[in-house]
């Protein structure tokens, strides 16, 4: 959300937030446990006041039920598309009893943005969009 700080020493940047995602689905299982993507909601994008510039990106969105955990969260760039890939997968023990009840959930995610050339990056959580600017070239000189 542009304009909106998240703490001391930290601005939002302005983005356009693409629509929530969809319930998470189960992509593999072993047997005993259950693997999919975390639904995301929305995401903020935070520079951190510091030089050389660091991005921290806010993710929150809920989880199906309450047995279901995030299991890891995956940062992937590719530095010529301007682009940052980051995914949230969920796990939920298989036979486990559970409340049906979405539980929220807040995530945190830094960017390696060290040595990026100025201009515009995509940040994409799970299918949610929004963007920052480097004013100029993130490099100590």
């Amino acid at each position: 959300m542009a304009g909106t700080s998240c703490g001391h020493g930290e601005k939002a940047l302005a983005g356009t937030p693409s629509p929530a995602t969809p319930p998470p689905t189960a992509t593999a299982s072993d047997g005993t446990f259950v693997h999919g993507k975390a639904s995301v909601e929305s995401i903020e994008v935070f520079e951190v006041e510091s030089f050389p510039v660091q991005i921290v990106v806010v993710a929150r969105g809920n989880l199906p039920d309450g047995c279901t955990e995030i299991d890891q969260i995956n940062v992937n760039s590719d530095r010529e598309k301007h682009l940052f890939r980051v995914e949230i997968t969920t796990v939920r023990e298989r036979a486990k009893i559970c409340t049906q009840a979405m539980v929220p959930f807040e995530r945190n995610a830094r960017l390696d943005v060290y040595g990026l050339p100025a201009g515009t990056y995509t940040v994409d959580v799970n299918g949610v969009t929004d963007s920052f600017t480097l004013a100029q070239d993130n490099v100590l000189k």
